[in-house]
Formats: C-alpha cells, structure tokens, sequence
C-alpha cells in the first residue's frame, strides 16, 4: 500500500470528511432497517434509539468490499479496540496533524487538524463485530461552512486459519452517516454518484488502515514496543499490554528495524 493511499483519520474523522462542506443528498435512499444491519438488543441501551435512527434515515450509506488478510487475531483486535493506540503507532511513520484521545472507557476525542472534530464511542464491541456511534462537527477554514451530522460504523470480522495453521483475518465495513444541519440545498442528482464514490473510498481505505498497521506490528514488534511505550498520553496498562501482546505472539523471522511504509506492499487478498 502506497503511502498517499493511506489516510488514518479513524472512523467518525474519515467519513466526516467524505461529507464535510457538501450539501444533504436524499434523492430517493431507501429507509434500511436497522435490525437488519445489527443486533440492536445488544447495542449499549442509551445508544439505540440514536443508532437506529442513523440507520433507518440515512443521508449516505456505503458498504465496503470485504478485505481479506494475514494477521493476528490478537493484535489486529487490539489495534481494532484501541484507535488511540493505532494512531500513535501511524503517526510515527508519517506526520498527520490528526488526534485522538481516549476520554473515557471505548470513548474517543479527536480532530484532523482540517476543521473537523468527533466524539465517538463503541456503542457494541464483540470480536466479531464492533460498532460505532459519532457525533461530528465540520467548520470550514474560512468560518462560512458548517455541518453537524452522526455517523454509524460497523465492522464485522471472521478468523479463519490456513492448511498450515496461518491466521487470516477478513473484515469489512459499512458506514451510515446522517446530516443533522438545517437548510442545506439539493443538489443535483448528477452530483450524487461523487459523493458516493468518495464515501466509498474513504470506506475502503479504513479498512486497508487497521490490516496495514496488523501486519507492520507483527512484521516489526519492536518499533511497535517502543514507538507505544514513548506515548505518555496512553494508559500505562495500555502500553504494558501491548507490549506483553506483541512480544507473546512475535513472529518467526520478524524485522528487529522500522518499517518503511514503501515497503509494505498492496494488501494481501483472496
């Protein structure tokens, strides 16, 4: 994966820039009921009138192709479950002027330095899906811009093992995103397919994100120690169990270097 195909401004961040600035699109979505997307019994009780109305009146709506991979289940979940963590570890392969912050258990703050802040938290977390509830705000640089909205994204993932005992991971992710601003205009239904297009990018390369750093980790575990224990912002219990995570399932012939991102090559795909 190329270093311009990568854009990890995780989840509420990502989408909230595939809408930022441009106007409501309705043009005949079909209303989708929410308890045919996920288990709604499940979902934290204060979240689930929120969540299904995301759902059922959404303003986008984007399911991305599954992507299937290489990868720890463990260190791909963890990365999955702590944004904050994974994050950190991108940051020192590339500057980005996004953050993030864990503000309270599976809640998360942050900003993409471009105009665009969310809150967000999993609202439902299991090792097979993960679901997540966004509140965003978008203020354009010139102040004339602003839109609010609320995003659903699902991840569903299988695990499955090769003949020769391999782990693989397969994921995909869908996203329901809702604009809650007043008076936005139509626009004309030509513009639609490009709104679309764009969600549907920055759908994907959520994805390509979580298996990219899976696989750094694993291929280089002690950048991935030491990048993490130099990261006073996350919990020491986070630190010390990633540490223990990595160095309990390093990989035989595993890099002792840095990785490069020009070097970690396309995604593996079935």
């Amino acid at each position: 994966m190329s270093h311009r195909r990568v854009r990890p401004i995780l989840a509420g961040l990502i989408f909230g820039l595939a809408v930022a600035g441009l106007p409501e699109v309705r043009g005949g979505l079909r209303r989708t009921d929410p308890s045919q997307v996920i288990p709604l019994d499940q979902v934290a009780p204060e979240y689930r009138q929120a969540v299904a109305e995301v759902i059922s009146e959404a303003t986008f709506h984007r399911q991305g192709k599954p992507e299937t991979f290489p990868a720890n289940p463990k260190i791909y979940l963890s990365l999955l479950n702590d944004p904050a963590l994974t994050l950190a570890l991108w940051q020192d392969l590339s500057p980005t002027p996004a953050r993030l912050q864990q503000i309270a258990p599976g809640r998360y703050q942050g900003t993409d330095g471009a105009g665009t802040t969310a809150t967000w938290e999993f609202v439902l977390r299991s090792p097979r899906l993960h679901v997540l509830f966004c509140n965003l705000d978008y203020n354009g640089p010139r102040g004339n811009t602003r839109l609010s909205g609320r995003i659903v994204l699902v991840v569903r993932t299988g695990f499955y093992k090769e003949v020769n005992g391999e782990p693989w991971v397969q994921h995909d992710i869908e996203a329901f995103v809702k604009i809650d601003s007043r008076g936005w205009k139509t626009v004309a239904a030509t513009v639609r397919p490009i709104i679309e297009k764009l969600l549907e990018d920055q759908v994907q390369e959520a994805g390509w994100f979580i298996s990219l750093m899976a696989r750094l980790v694993e291929m280089y575990p002690n950048w991935a120690i030491t990048t993490v224990q130099n990261q006073p912002h996350l919990a020491a219990t986070t630190r010390q169990g990633f540490r223990e995570l990595v160095l309990q399932n390093r990989r035989p012939g595993a890099y002792a270097g840095r990785p490069s991102l020009a070097q970690a090559g396309q995604p593996a795909r079935r």
